[in-house]
């Protein structure tokens, strides 16, 4: 059902467009913000207004929102492509291949890990939301490589909470455009929606703490391999910083990367991997570290950029 709000407008956004207003007000896309506006379900001090008109602070606004959209649930089936790399009785770590997300979305409806657990006979904790039961941790759907699955519920609390402390050990690889300068370095710059809201993440003042270190593995003439290491687990971060230092990856057209050299690549996807994941076994106690290897469009397009570029 649709939901009536009615507040007034901060200081923080004296001046702005309304649409871009309505969008950080209610974590709108700034499309669906000037939708609502074009509908009339936006008033300004009980008028209706345009998109592009400028707010002021302490105006009122009334706006109907619209009933949020309902998450589908996981669809239990095999995923092909996805491996088990380890199982106990409390884990399950996986390499994930392309095109699986983590857990359903609204608007994905393609394979997802927990899915392919369920639909291939593993058992996972039922804790957390219904759709992403088991979930801890989650990999971008066209990032390939390691990710650990609780099945037990202490697991479940256990691991959370590893992830929240930031004493996982999360290693990437990625094939980068050009060369960074330094070659090894940090990346700490906050990361929130980009504000034209079209789906994309940003390096945005005031955004979440989001912190990458990276170090060169090998330069080519194209392009650069580089470990990465993450501190903080932001949605999209590795792809975000990395295009923010103007170094997208391979293959990455949503961050600014050459759709040529990924062609003359063959890669249809951005080049990053998860190859490896490292944590303290949630019951035992015990250390343990994960990896997994290239998929084959990655390792192909890695051969052929030291060959021929």
């Amino acid at each position: 059902m649709a939901e009536q709000r009615s507040l007034p407008v901060p200081d923080g956004l004296e001046g702005e467009r309304l649409d871009a207003a309505l969008s950080r007000l209610f974590g709108l896309s700034r499309t669906r913000a000037a939708e609502l506006v074009a509908a009339g379900d936006v008033l300004v001090d009980g008028s209706p207004a345009a998109k592009s008109d400028r707010v002021h602070a302490g105006a009122w606004l009334d706006v109907m929102l619209p009933p949020p959209p309902t998450t589908p649930m996981p669809v239990a089936e095999p995923v092909p492509g996805m491996t088990i790399v380890y199982e106990d009785d409390d884990i399950v770590v996986v390499n994930k291949p392309v095109g699986v997300a983590a857990h359903p979305t609204v608007g994905w409806t393609g394979p997802t890990v927990i899915g392919g657990l369920l639909g291939t006979g593993h058992r996972v904790a039922t804790s957390g939301a219904a759709e992403r039961q088991g979930i801890v941790h989650r990999l971008d759907a066209n990032t390939t490589g390691a990710m650990v699955v609780a099945k037990s519920e202490i697991a479940y609390s256990r691991l959370k909470r590893a992830f929240k402390e930031r004493t996982v050990d999360k290693r990437y690889h990625a094939l980068v455009q050009g060369h960074p300068d330094p070659l090894r370095g940090t990346v700490d710059a906050p990361i929130d929606r980009h504000p034209v809201g079209d789906g994309r993440f940003a390096v945005v003042a005031g955004g979440k703490d989001s912190v990458t270190h990276y170090d060169t593995i090998e330069a080519f003439r194209a392009a650069s391999l580089l470990d990465i290491k993450l501190e903080t687990g932001r949605t999209h971060q590795i792809r975000v910083h990395m295009s923010a230092l103007r170094h997208p990856c391979v293959g990455d057209m949503l961050y600014g990367a050459d759709p040529k050299l990924a062609a003359r690549l063959g890669v249809t996807r951005q080049w990053l991997h998860a190859v490896s994941l490292a944590f303290e076994h949630p019951v035992t106690g015990e250390w343990m570290t994960f990896t997994t290897d290239y998929p084959e469009d990655l390792a192909r397009a890695l051969e052929l950029v030291g060959a021929d570029f």
